[in-house]
């Protein structure tokens, strides 16, 4: 295949006053970073970490100027690697992409061969983004639970910030899997939209964090996945029941955690920590295979929020960083 000569990009620019100046331009291919891969992206997606890469308090990107998007799919236009070909399906996501390399809100993208990932079959290069790196997280912790032990039948399962990118894919997946599914979500307007995706109950954000001074609750949940951290992770801690684990990656209810040792020296439960940025590539590629199999939500479609171009990233940034958006935003760069 023949490499453009150019190609548009959104950039985050810091300037002189640490303010950041959002825009797309159009850039020579000599502009593209290091790498072995060259991907022509298809579509990426709108994170809560890329709105932060866009803030100025944000610190996340490090690099200045940065083309954020954390991840992308699409076909590798031109490869020096031996095991990836002019044509593949790819999808990449993680280490450090759109943070401090050049990422997915772009027309193509340049990358290290070990960050690569083969696209399944049966998964276009739009299903991976609607998956994306939330879809993935919520992976990761389903597998991370059952590895412990949990089962379709051993009783609720928790998954809090359940209307977010993590959430939303999770309690799908749950939800195939056969558990009973409690979606939690402060948002009185999206119970329906839940119920939808699979969940068996909804319940407020009050009833998942309420003041408390208790070290342990009723035990009610036979598992977590939980998106939110803070006050909320704290009392899912409490009320895991005996031999639980929760499976935790947000942080957007705060990063303190103010809790006891009595939930896991008395019950024995667990707190699984999930990170998707540094998943070792060979744990990555074999979670899109189940992702693509077992794991795959049966109506990826439902969890979609919108779909945006690359000039209309500015209002979607903010939306995602406001919380405001259910599901997945969709970045069409095809």
């Amino acid at each position: 295949m023949t490499l453009p000569n150019k190609y548009t990009a959104f950039v985050a620019t810091k300037d002189d006053s640490g303010a950041v100046q959002l825009g797309t331009e159009t850039r020579e291919s000599e502009a593209l970073p290091a790498g072995e891969v060259t991907v022509r992206v298809e579509w990426s997606s709108v994170n809560y970490k890329d709105a932060l890469a866009c803030r100025a308090d944000g610190r996340v990107a490090r690099i200045s100027p940065l083309v954020p998007g954390v991840d992308l799919a699409g076909s590798v236009i031109a490869s020096d690697d031996p095991d990836t070909g002019e044509g593949d399906r790819v999808v990449v996501h993680g280490y450090d992409l759109g943070v401090a390399h050049d990422g997915g809100f772009a027309e193509l993208a340049r990358v290290p061969a070990a960050w690569v990932v083969p696209l399944p079959e049966s998964l276009t290069a739009r299903d991976a983004m609607i998956i994306g790196t939330a879809g993935f997280t919520a992976a990761l912790s389903v597998l991370a639970l059952e590895d412990r032990g949990l089962g379709a039948a051993d009783g609720p399962v928790l998954v809090t910030g359940a209307t977010g990118g993590v959430g939303s894919t999770a309690v799908a997946m749950l939800a195939g899997r056969g558990y009973e599914v409690v979606a939690s979500t402060g948002k009185d307007t999206e119970h329906e939209y839940l119920r939808a995706l699979g969940a068996a109950g909804v319940v407020g954000r009050d009833e998942i964090a309420p003041e408390s001074t208790r070290p342990l609750e009723r035990e009610q949940w036979a598992g977590a996945v939980d998106c939110v951290g803070g006050a909320a992770l704290q009392n899912v801690l409490r009320s895991l029941r005996y031999g639980a684990a929760v499976a935790a990656s947000g942080n957007t209810g705060g990063v303190e955690l103010n809790t006891s040792v009595f939930p896991f020296i008395l019950r024995g439960v667990a707190l699984l920590g999930i990170d998707s940025v540094q998943c070792p590539i060979d744990v990555r590629r074999s979670v899109w295979v189940r992702i693509a199999a077992d794991l795959r939500p049966r109506d990826l479609e439902r969890i979609v929020a919108s779909e945006v171009t690359l000039a209309e990233l500015p209002g979607a940034l903010d939306a995602v960083h406001a919380g405001a958006v259910r599901g997945r935003t969709l970045v069409r760069l095809a």
